[in-house]
Parts: C-alpha cells; sequence; structure tokens
C-alpha cells in the first residue's frame, strides 16, 4: 500500500484519504511530484537547519528508488538504489555505511527484483522495521518508513514506475 504523508504534520495516511487523520489537513495525491517530509520532532529544539525535507519524485530516475533520512544528523540525505542489491550496514564496506553502534555490521540488504524493491534482514542483532513492524522479508511500498538502528528512512520511487 502506498502511504500519503501529511505535510503539515508528517502523519502517513491511507492513500484513499482526503484529509489527515491525524490534524484534519487536505492531502496531497499520491502521483504528486513533490514529497514534504515534515520534522519527525518539530518542537524539539535542535541545531542545524530546521526546514522540512522536500523531494522531488521526478528527479528519481527510471528503474531506481531512493531512501531519504529521515531526522538527525544528515536529515535530508538520500540514498540511490540502482545496483541489484544494495548492502546497508555499519562496515565500511556496505554500499550503505550507517555509523552507529544501533546498526549491526551487516544490518540488511535492499534488492530490485523485476518492478518491485524488497528489503530483507540479513540476521541483525536489533532488527530491521518497515512501518514499525520487525520483517525480515517484504516488499517495499511509496512512502514505507524503514528503521535500522537509530535511522528512519523513507523509500521513494516514481510514481509513475509501476503500472
Amino acid at each position: 500500500m502506498s502511504y500519503v504523508f501529511c505535510n503539515q504534520c508528517g502523519h502517513r495516511n491511507p492513500p484513499v484519504s482526503a484529509f489527515c487523520s491525524a490534524c484534519g489537513t487536505v492531502l496531497d495525491l499520491v502521483s504528486d511530484h513533490t514529497i514534504t517530509l515534515a520534522k519527525t520532532d518539530a518542537l524539539q529544539d535542535a541545531p542545524g537547519p530546521q526546514d522540512d525535507v522536500q523531494v522531488s519524485l521526478s528527479q528519481i530516475s527510471q528503474g531506481t528508488a531512493i531512501l531519504v533520512l529521515r531526522g538527525g544528523e544528515g536529515e535530508g540525505d538520500h540514498f540511490v538504489l540502482s545496483a541489484a542489491v544494495t548492502n546497508i550496514g555499519r562496515h565500511a564496506d556496505s554500499d550503505i555505511s550507517l555509523d552507529d553502534i544501533t546498526v549491526s555490521r551487516r544490518h540488511c540488504e535492499i534488492s530490485h527484483e523485476g518492478d518491485s524493491f524488497v528489503v530483507r534482514d540479513v540476521g541483525s542483532l536489533n532488527g530491521t522495521y518497515v512501518n514499525q513492524k520487525r520483517v525480515d522479508l517484504i516488499e517495499l511500498t511509496q512512502g514505507d518508513e524503514i528503521q535500522i538502528g537509530k535511522f528512519h528512512l523513507v523509500f521513494l520511487e516514481r510514481p509513475d514506475e509501476k503500472s
């Protein structure tokens, strides 16, 4: 299921929603070409930029997807998923290296299988979570939030990618 994120509070809503179930704001359509990821905690007094993260979906290349870092140091950084298999972990040789003790050296991998992207936990100690549920293997959909240790990443692809 693709989710619609509220541009006001960042709440994830079902794609059929016209209004945010958390704050009542009018929602954008899933086919919109810019996604705004609201601050995870707007009240927190954190150093650094305080603007929401905006991602233009039209700039994602065909056949690829991206993971956008949500919250914390490096917020808004993104990682392109263009290889057949992308390894994620704390090890420096990982395709996506997340340097924190909460991330296993070899934590998980994301594979591009046909038109789909699949996340697979590869025996991590703290587990891999998609939309706050621990998973071993799951197909990703637009707007899924992947938690790897303390890192929260949002999966995004072009809305015209799948038919």
